[in-house]
């Protein structure tokens, strides 16, 4: 499976991203070794995620969700 994911920062940033394994991801984003934009904003918590069987699926939904507003991303997490 492919994921998309929405992570809440601990400064209250929304951060966007694509995996294959989403466990895995979280945790190295906490290690402080995932995207940069968050080593420094750990720990991150798991707010939403998008399952999809393509990574051509799921690249392109996390294109779309990094392109929405802060609020509109903040309505995906309440789901």
């Amino acid at each position: 499976m492919h994921y998309i994911y929405i992570v809440e920062c601990c400064d209250g940033t929304l951060y966007t991203g694509y995996t294959n394994d989403l466990e895995k991801r979280i945790k190295i984003h906490n290690e402080k070794k995932g995207a940069k934009y968050t080593r420094g904003r750990t720990p991150v918590t798991l707010k939403y995620y998008e399952e999809y069987e393509s990574k051509i699926d799921a690249m392109k939904r996390e294109a779309e969700i990094k392109k929405l507003k802060r609020f509109k991303k903040q309505i995906l997490c309440e789901m």
